[in-house]
């Protein structure tokens, strides 16, 4: 069971450890919502996109691009003697 407790001017909430830790919210920004037909829903605050720049640059960083086949860039995309036979 979760209490209200006093924190100077406002109020916290107090959940108990297992409960926290049974919804992966250990350590976590919230996300306070109040439920329709009344109460509150706590959850941890979704950002999809935190990560990626470190991720992006981790990855351009740890491959090595091959070098390109000159032998194709350099190709004619048209030869005056080939046929279809």
């Amino acid at each position: 069971m979760a209490q209200l407790i006093r924190i100077g001017n406002s109020q916290g909430i107090r959940i108990p450890k297992p409960l926290i830790e049974q919804a992966m919210l250990e350590g976590k920004e919230l996300s306070l919502e109040v439920a329709k037909g009344g109460g509150l829903l706590i959850r941890p605050l979704n950002k999809p996109r935190a990560g990626w720049a470190e991720q992006i640059q981790d990855t351009l960083q740890n491959c090595s691009a091959e070098a390109p086949d000159q032998e194709w860039l350099d190709a004619s995309l048209t030869e005056d003697d080939w046929r279809w036979e």
